[in-house]
C-alpha cells in the first residue's frame, strides 16, 4: 500500500505560496538573500534573509524537481543537455574520482566518487546518469 504524501510545508507558519515565491525569486534572478528579503518588505512580508536561505536549503532541491518532472512531460526535453565532469579531489588524504553530471545550468544530476579510474566504473555511472 502507498503512503500517502506528506505536506512539506506542514511546520512552516509561511504559506507555500510566499515560501515558493522567495525561492523563486532567488533562484530565477541574480538575487541574493538579503535582496531578497528587501523585495517581500516591500510587498509586505516581514522575514529575514537567514529565512530565505533555510527555505532554499529546504525547498530548493523539491522545486527543482517539480520544475524538472514538467519540464520533462511537455516535451521540453530535446533541449535539455547535460555532460559528465572528472575532478579529482582528496579525501582524507587520498585522491579519488569525482564524476558529476552536470546539466545545462551546471547543477549536478548525479555524482559517484571512485578510487580508480576504471572502464566498467565509468559505464555504470553513465547508465545511473542516464536513468534520471
Amino acid at each position: 500500500m502507498a503512503r500517502p504524501k506528506l505536506n512539506p510545508f506542514r511546520y512552516f507558519n509561511s504559506s507555500p505560496e510566499v515560501i515558493r515565491l522567495a525561492v523563486m525569486m532567488y533562484v530565477r534572478y541574480p538575487l541574493s538573500w538579503r535582496n531578497v528579503e528587501d523585495l517581500l518588505h516591500e510587498r509586505g512580508i516581514d522575514i529575514c534573509h537567514e529565512t530565505v536561505r533555510f527555505w532554499w536549503d529546504r525547498f530548493g532541491p523539491l522545486f527543482a524537481r517539480e520544475i524538472r518532472k514538467r519540464w520533462v512531460r511537455a516535451g521540453n526535453f530535446s533541449r535539455w543537455r547535460w555532460h559528465v565532469d572528472e575532478v579529482l579531489v582528496k579525501v582524507n588524504g587520498e585522491l579519488h574520482y569525482l564524476w558529476r553530471a552536470v546539466d545545462h545550468e551546471g547543477e549536478a544530476l548525479e555524482f559517484c566518487v571512485s578510487k580508480t579510474r576504471d572502464k566498467a566504473g565509468a559505464l555504470k555511472f553513465l547508465k545511473k546518469a542516464m536513468k534520471r
